[in-house]
């Protein structure tokens, strides 16, 4: 079969351990490179680890161990390879070689163990479960089985293994809650915790540590027990998933229904049968338009988020060894905090009086001591960032700053006014980054005396959990400015898209847009609940209306309000929004909406049926993609279905979205061609 590969190999190597008469015969995977490209396995890799495994107990050991490269066990298969499948049977195969491979660690009459070393995920925490028994160090980075976020199962024995190991309900957390939960990890206390290491170790003498260890195992000094896992609870805690499943995802995800069934196999199937069920999930998988999306979005997760289209050189970008915020409320908090913690230079809050600031800077010491309360922060550096963050109702404290950012109320005369007291106090080649997420940063920039410096920076709330970060270029940003800000947004850790300066830069510009076709809905008379529930079959995050709700309705009638003086023809202005908008009360009330809005509210006669609610929803995405694209807004399609997936949280299985509207045949529908082409997000 046609399968591109980065081999990992196992190397084989025989180790003295003191009081063993034998040898242990130790099994490092090492794929050449060092920690940034992790060991995975594909067919080669497989092979080779076969052929360890048999040059292993063939020298006769006290026990055979598995370990990996400095700070990676392995994170599994070698999904990249995965496009290249063209029929079920290659498919099959892949599924079946894994599990006969790692089958002989399970049936090996000789002890095996598995080092975990480093990150363990996918296949690579599937390897170390079929080892007898499994050492942990407590530097790993992260253990997880995500195959479900991809549009997989874990197929070579996690869905066998790991309930009879820990227990339905946590297994279930673990294979199906954890992906679909923003790709959650485990730290490897927790893993330890869940009984899927035997013990954990710290990092600095792990493999040390772990022979030692294993070496008591072998000679009957250290006893490993288990607690026995209760069956009965099986149905109960399946049906409970299901049910979960179902109202959350309306069967958009068909590897969770996959996974749940097989899980629910390992109560009482032997283990070949369960390990053949995995095998013919993995090959529907494979070979299912919401894989080839999964293993699209993956890749602009992980690649194309780390090369941002269209920045410029990195050599360009200015140092920057003190920041501003202008602000203090909730969000400029947030952001405070983050530079803080990923920059560690000192960041200094302002606002229009001194009690604002002192709240503002008390907010986010207080959230440096929530940090230090849950173990997420030591003492020591809770006091260099409480340190580095204070408050000044004088802009003058920002006259050194090499990067101001604003963060005030979205009002393109207020954040003017910002920019034209701030550009006599700071030094010249300061950056100054607006946090707006819909204005003009041209139009913002443009009675400055050097509007070259100014450029958005749009984070998405909450700013410490979501990914993506917004850079707009205004007409006259400089390359110097932008260059800045990507180096920045790199040190933040965050997956960067270059964004033309248009209204509502992405997200809120579809996101917008979509809401506006349900609303426009429901003021023709469709049902609130026919209405929020048109969307279920994609399996989005949130319906309409409690995305509605998590927006804000004021905060999405300015928006639409900005996007309708752009674009009247196409973001009308709902009476309804504007209603709730005005009333200033909560839009839902324990998920219900609130009676005293809908009394409010006024609705037409033209009612629609949720299939004509969510064609109409497609549709308008459609169109509003193709002219952003169009537009230039951004550079690729690509860097659309980035937007959507790190900052609006849209699901890998969609691909973001345009890999959807292609596969459905609403693309072509609408604008006359696809968005990408065959193959690259779908089947060939």
């Amino acid at each position: 079969m046609t399968y591109q590969e980065v081999v990992t190999r196992s190397l084989l190597r025989l180790v003295a351990v003191p009081g063993l008469d034998k040898p242990a015969a130790l099994i490092t995977l090492d794929n050449g490179f060092d920690h940034k490209k992790p060991n995975a396995l594909g067919p080669e890799g497989l092979a080779s680890l076969d052929a360890a495994i048999t040059g292993a107990l063939a020298a006769g050991p006290a026990f055979v161990a598995v370990t990996g490269k400095p700070y990676i066990f392995c994170v599994g298969a070698d999904v990249t390879g995965l496009n290249t499948i063209t029929d079920r049977e290659q498919a099959l195969e892949i599924g079946r070689l894994g599990h006969r491979v790692f089958a002989r660690l399970k049936d090996s009459t000789v002890p095996t163990f598995a080092f975990v070393n480093g990150a363990a995920m996918g296949g690579g925490l599937e390897l170390a479960l079929h080892c007898h028994y499994r050492t942990l160090s407590g530097g790993a980075a992260a253990l997880a089985l995500p195959e479900v976020l991809l549009g997989l199962v874990p197929g070579w024995g996690g869905t066998q293994l790991l309930p009879n190991l820990i227990g339905i309900a946590p297994a279930a957390q673990v294979v199906i809650q954890n992906p679909l939960t923003q790709n959650k990890m485990l730290r490897p206390a927790q893993a330890a915790e869940l009984g899927i290491a035997d013990v954990l170790l710290e990092p600095a003498d792990f493999l040390e540590r772990s022979l030692e260890w294993a070496a008591g195992v072998v000679r009957g000094e250290v006893t490993v027990t288990r607690p026995e896992v209760d069956k009965d609870m099986w149905d109960g805690v399946l049906f409970f998933a299901r049910k979960t499943l179902d109202d959350r995802l309306h069967g958009a995800v068909p590897s969770a229904n996959r996974a749940l069934e097989l899980l629910g196999l390992a109560r009482d199937a032997d283990f070949a049968a369960g390990t053949a069920a995995e095998d013919e999930a993995l090959a529907d998988l494979v070979m299912s338009e919401e894989l080839r999306s999964g293993l699209y979005a993956f890749d602009l997760v992980q690649r194309r988020a780390k090369r941002p289209a269209g920045a410029p050189s990195a050599g360009l970008a200015r140092d920057v060894t003190k920041v501003g915020l202008v602000g203090a409320g909730l969000m400029a908090g947030q952001i405070a905090l983050l530079f803080a913690r990923r920059l560690e230079v000192p960041v200094v809050l302002t606002d229009l009086d001194q009690a604002r600031v002192d709240k503002g800077v008390a907010h986010v010491h207080g959230e440096i001591d929530k940090m230090v309360a849950k173990g997420r922060l030591d003492a020591g550096k809770a006091a260099k960032l409480h340190g580095l963050i204070s408050g000044s109702v004088d802009k003058g404290a920002f006259a050194d700053a090499d990067l101001v950012v604003e963060a005030v109320f979205e009002d393109l005369g207020v954040k003017k006014q910002v920019w034209a007291e701030l550009e006599k106090i700071v030094k010249p080649e300061a950056v100054l980054a607006t946090n707006t997420s819909s204005l003009s940063v041209t139009e913002m920039a443009a009675d400055l005396e050097h509007p070259e410096r100014v450029v958005g920076f749009h984070f998405f709330n909450p700013v410490a959990v979501m990914p993506l970060l917004e850079i707009i270029r205004g007409e006259r940003t400089d390359d110097a400015t932008l260059a800045t800000a990507f180096a920045v947004g790199k040190e933040l850790k965050k997956s960067c898209v270059l964004v033309k300066d248009a209204p509502a830069f992405v997200v809120n510009r579809l996101l917008t847009r979509f809401l506006g076709e349900i609303f426009a809905a429901v003021d023709e008379g469709t049902p609130l609940d026919v209405a929020n529930e048109a969307l279920d079959p994609l399996g989005l995050p949130m319906r309409p209306l409690p995305l509605l709700q998590l927006v804000g309705p004021a905060v999405a009638y300015h928006v639409g309000g900005i996007l309708h003086a752009a674009f009247p023809d196409r973001f009308p202005v709902s009476d309804n929004l504007r209603r709730i908008a005005e009333s200033g009360k909560p839009f839902l009330v324990d998920d219900e909406v609130n009676p005293e809005v809908a009394g409010l509210m006024e609705f037409g006669d033209r009612p629609s049926t949720a299939e004509q609610v969510r064609q109409r929803a497609l549709e308008a995405l459609a169109q509003e993609v193709r002219l952003m694209l169009d537009e230039g807004v951004v550079a690729e399609p690509q860097d659309i279905d980035l937007c959507l997936i790190l900052g609006g949280g849209w699901p890998f299985h969609l691909g973001g979205i345009t890999p959807y509207l292609d596969r459905t045949g609403t693309a072509e529908r609408v604008t006359g061609q696809r968005f990408l082409p065959r193959g690259v997000a779908s089947l060939p």
